[in-house]
């Protein structure tokens, strides 16, 4: 019998592609933060290790709720995948996003890739990624309501606060209404100026690929939406532990509202990540609502710490690994893949 030859993976360009990237991009990073680690690391020294621990395990718990609304698409799609093999692609997403802040290409890219090599269609695992973004959006709307009464219970709600909450909710709906119309396109035919524009062409057909019963389930969306919000809910019950670690204050709502309006100017600047904005706006806010500047400025970095730079180098490590899973068949065969979901 004659053997069929050898076919490359379709993912493995892009995966050998983005590692590398990734791994350039870690190294500059840390040449030019050297100096905030070693800052970083003064800052520890001043904090109770018992809160600390307590923030480092609200900071895993986030990517255990990332990877659960992953995996209620998985299991709707009737191809489920255990939350043991889905967070550790939660945390190599999170290291693609922030290595190379494109607009959150690196990591669906990321998220695609390591759903196919754990045997999920790629259609799946394509809706995987769009009912995740429309429930992180949906959750994000909601939680910047509630945000902006708690505001005005305070008697905070500046006109500035309620103009930036009003962009963001504009914002904040147009994307998942953008994310569906592209969705519905479906393999209609495109203009032929967006034809000649490689990345555009293959993101609007890759969207195309999702199921519409996953897309369109709204029990789904609102299940996805919960597990996206209660990420918001446990930075900020981070950013409290942060604060109790430097003798500060127990409030949840101080922590709520500041981490809110911190992400919300983040999302709504130019700078990627919201380095600078992001912290500014959280230690503004605290202070305006009676934290000590100090304690603010200082719980502040240390929440930063725990969730944008300590995740970089097992992120790095973990993607260089590959998820376990089921064989994908088709790619053995050297045919393309089915159906998959990315989030």
């Amino acid at each position: 019998m004659t053997e069929t030859p050898a076919h490359p993976a379709p993912g493995g360009v892009w995966r050998r592609w983005l590692l590398g990237a990734a791994t350039a991009a870690a190294l500059v990073w840390a040449v030019f933060h050297f100096g905030e680690l070693t800052a970083f690391a003064q800052l520890l020294r001043r904090a109770q290790p018992a809160w600390l621990a307590l923030a480092l395990a609200l900071q895993i718990l986030t990517y255990v709720s990332v990877s659960a609304g992953w995996g209620l698409v998985l299991a709707r799609a009737r191809s489920p995948r255990s939350l043991w093999v889905l967070t550790p692609i939660a945390v190599t997403k999170l290291f693609a996003d922030q290595a190379m802040p494109t607009a959150g290409l690196g990591g669906n890219i990321v998220l695609i890739d390591q759903l196919r090599r754990l045997g999920v269609a790629r259609g799946t695992a394509v809706a995987a990624l769009l009912v995740s973004l429309i429930g992180y959006y949906l959750a994000y709307a909601a939680l910047a309501l509630v945000m902006l009464l708690l505001l005005w219970m305070h008697d905070h709600a500046t006109p500035l606060m309620v103009g930036l909450v009003t962009t963001f909710l504009l914002v904040a709906l147009s994307v998942p209404a953008l994310a569906l119309w592209l969705r519905g396109r479906g393999g209609k035919p495109l203009p032929t100026v967006v034809e000649r524009i490689g990345p555009v062409r293959l993101l609007l057909q890759t969207l195309g690929q999702a199921p519409a019963d996953l897309v369109a389930d709204r029990r789904l969306i609102a299940g996805v939406a919960a597990c996206n919000g209660l990420v918001f809910l446990i930075d900020a019950a981070t950013l409290l532990a942060c604060r109790l670690a430097l003798g500060g204050d127990a409030s949840f709502a101080t922590s709520f509202i500041a981490l809110m309006m911190a992400s919300i100017v983040a999302t709504l600047g130019p700078v990627p990540l919201g380095l600078g904005t992001f912290e500014a706006t959280c230690t503004a806010t605290q202070h305006l609502l009676g934290v000590p500047l100090e304690q603010s400025f200082t719980a502040t970095i240390v929440l930063r710490l725990l969730t944008l730079w300590a995740p970089m180098l097992p992120g790095l490590a973990l993607l260089h690994l590959s998820p376990r899973g089921r064989p994908n068949r088709s790619r053995l065969a050297g045919r393309p893949s089915g159906h998959r979901r990315r989030s």
